[in-house]
């Protein structure tokens, strides 16, 4: 497996992302990778690994600045690199499509054949760029944010899963039920996968804060990779 740092930008922003691939000879699809609240670090990164174990590109994005990161059990410190996005999503949706069109421009890539996943944030982040209407061919919300912010929808064209813990406190079943009526009215191709006795965080391994709602459950998390591989095969 190949591993390589990639510098981007965003405007006057300097963004570093985090790709991983297998040579073969002829361009991949890809998958972006969005970040938790702490930022770029090495769940996502070994998150982009496994997705180039399955035979595709994964790019770790950067959703905050080259080298601003977060850390694991600083819900202060870390709601503060987030806030900023989760309450202006037009900067979001600038932020999560110039990863996107940094990675078309990789030659490791196919550009007609791009997904995106992210976690608890990063899942936020994806379904803010299926709602932008950028050209992707699906987005994977992993025990992500399915409110929607500020910003109007464009026409959504990627297919939508979320693979959610029903026990999450912090997407309620009311979310989920608009959640599910926003994509039904806009015509999307959606799946939502819940995983009952399941709080958030559920794929990290270090999550284990129940008074928080953040807590790590092998089970779930199996099962929940094992939709993403079905989903990505399905899109490619």
């Amino acid at each position: 497996m190949i591993t390589k740092t990639i510098d981007y930008q965003d405007g006057d922003t300097q963004l570093e992302g985090y790709l991983a691939y297998n040579e073969t000879g002829a361009p991949l699809p890809a998958v972006l990778v969005a970040h938790d609240w702490s930022g770029r670090r090495e769940f996502a990164c070994k998150a982009a690994e496994r997705v180039a174990a399955m035979g595709y590109a994964g790019f770790a994005l950067d959703m905050y600045g080259k080298g601003i990161i977060g850390r694991d059990g600083d819900t202060e410190g870390n709601a503060a690199l987030m806030n900023p996005y989760a309450s202006d999503r037009v900067l979001l949706r600038q932020r999560i499509n110039a990863a996107l069109n940094a990675v078309r421009e990789l030659p490791q890539v196919d550009a007609a054949r791009i997904a995106a996943m992210g976690y608890c944030f990063g899942g936020m982040c994806v379904l803010e760029l299926a709602r932008s209407g950028a050209d992707v061919t699906g987005v994977i919300s992993i025990h992500g944010i399915f409110a929607p912010g500020n910003a109007a929808n464009e026409e959504i064209t990627a297919k939508v899963l979320c693979l959610h813990g029903h026990d999450d406190p912090m997407v309620p079943p009311e979310q989920v039920l608009a959640f599910e009526k926003e994509m039904t009215d806009a015509g999307v191709d959606w799946q939502i996968h819940i995983y009952g006795d399941t709080m958030h965080a559920f794929t990290n391994p270090v999550a284990n804060n129940p008074d928080f709602g953040t807590v790590y459950k092998e089970k779930a998390a199996k099962r929940a990779y094992q939709s993403v591989a079905n989903f990505l095969d399905e899109l490619f």
